[in-house]
């Protein structure tokens, strides 16, 4: 992916000015572990966190006891990361071209992770991220639907999903486990690969 991501192409904050936010968040009273909180309620033994950024869903995986390993593009983010948890395996890669030699029961892409991938790369990142998964492992991906999409549509995730041999379990509105109803304007969908 390289300079190429999206992700590189925002003005965006990074490294400790992206922690900050939700440092600033959580100071507040505001709940800043729902994916994780998702994440353990499935009772994964490990977790892939791809695209894991500062390591917040990673580190709180790790704190309820779930073996996880990080990975990241952007070595600013994985720096905080390696600060914050120094017991976390981070590993910098491109989840387009993924290959860590192990399997896991959950791989998990929360914020917006799909959308700030290379353009043209997506399904190239879900196979990856598919071929991490133990048999009967789940992808767990949340993200904006609608104009932030960026062209990346819930029946396009579906179909990148299936072509690398996955079902869809799962959807809802929110990392709450709000009800999903078609129009909104965000997702988490839970796929299962077969046992």
């Amino acid at each position: 992916m390289g300079d190429a991501t999206r992700w590189t192409r925002e003005d965006v904050p990074r490294g400790d000015a992206y922690d900050r936010r939700f440092q600033q968040l959580e100071a507040a009273g505001a709940d800043v572990h729902g994916e994780a909180a998702f994440v353990a309620s499935l009772e994964p033994s490990s977790v892939l966190d791809a695209g894991c950024g500062t390591g917040r869903v990673a580190a709180e995986l790790a704190r309820r006891g779930v073996g996880v390993v990080g990975v990241d593009l952007d070595e600013t983010m994985l720096e905080v990361a390696r600060r914050k948890a120094p017991g976390i395996s981070w590993v910098q890669a491109d989840l387009s071209t993924l290959s860590l030699g192990r399997r896991f029961d959950l791989v998990v892409m929360a914020g917006n992770v799909l959308l700030f991938v290379a353009p043209g790369t997506e399904a190239q990142v879900v196979e990856r991220a598919c071929a991490h998964l133990l048999p009967g492992g789940r992808l767990v991906a949340g993200f904006s639907l609608g104009p932030l999409a960026k062209g990346v549509t819930l029946a396009d995730y579906d179909a990148m999903a299936s072509a690398a041999g996955l079902a869809l379990e799962s959807r809802f509105a929110t990392w709450g486990r709000e009800p999903f109803v078609p129009g909104g304007d965000y997702a988490v969908s839970v796929h299962r690969s077969p046992a």
